[in-house]
């Protein structure tokens, strides 16, 4: 693959993982490579795993292109939401394993993959756009809305509450932890599991399961797209 995105199948998997040798920032370039990852894994017709680098899954978008109230800024923020709903809809099996911290659309990325391991440390997981003094996006919401639970959706989305891999579990963010040295271990048991399920029924059970999560997303995209376009 790229220079911050590698892929390699084994056993009917894909380990898809970022690695930009620092916070794995979501930039125009790591969108570009991690959709060209998943269009891999759907050609090859293999279970996916989504990966950060040790001690980062993503810190989220590049605030230096999100800040900057230019036309990237739309680009960036429909890259990343379109990704989420590329990965919700995804035909095969979508393994996370949360290396680390995963901040603000790092943490949007997470929310978006069917079964997710985190990393026990001191690791933080949080939507803090609040906190950092954005409005959170219509596509955000919707993301957090399908899945977290309901007595931890506004701590996370309207208070910004940061949480540690394990209170993660509580919330929705996570399925489970494993400890470092085992999360990629842990992550490619579940996906070898997940990957022997009859896949046109996952695929289509998915998408009628998401459906209504899936609409609102695809609406929220448009609506946010059209919003900040509005403002340039």
């Amino acid at each position: 693959m790229g220079e911050v995105v590698s892929y390699e199948v084994t056993d009917s998997v894909a380990m898809i993982t970022m690695d930009d040798g620092k916070a794995n920032a979501l930039t125009f370039d790591m969108f570009a490579q991690l959709g060209d990852a998943f269009d891999r894994a759907e050609a090859d017709h293999v279970g996916v795993i989504l990966a950060g680098r040790t001690g980062r899954f993503s810190a989220g978008f590049d605030l230096k292109i999100l800040g900057a109230a230019s036309p990237e800024t739309p680009a960036l923020l429909r890259a990343g939401f379109d990704l989420s709903h590329r990965m919700l809809s995804f035909p095969m099996p979508v393994v996370i394993a949360c290396t680390g911290h995963a901040f603000a659309m790092g943490s949007f990325l997470l929310l978006s993959g069917d079964h997710r391991v985190g990393t026990i440390g001191d690791f933080k997981i949080t939507a803090n756009e609040v906190a950092i003094g954005m409005t959170m996006p219509r596509a955000a919401i919707e993301i957090c809305r399908q899945r977290l639970t309901t007595n931890h959706f506004d701590r996370a989305v309207i208070l910004a509450e940061v949480f540690s891999p394990e209170t993660a579990i509580g919330a929705g963010f996570l399925d489970e932890v494993a400890a470092a040295d085992v999360v990629l271990a842990v992550a490619r048991e579940r996906a070898a599991r997940l990957v022997t399920l009859d896949w046109r029924a996952h695929a289509a059970t998915k998408l009628r399961a998401r459906e209504g999560a899936l609409s609102a997303l695809r609406a929220a995209i448009v609506a946010d797209d059209a919003e900040m376009r509005a403002l340039l």
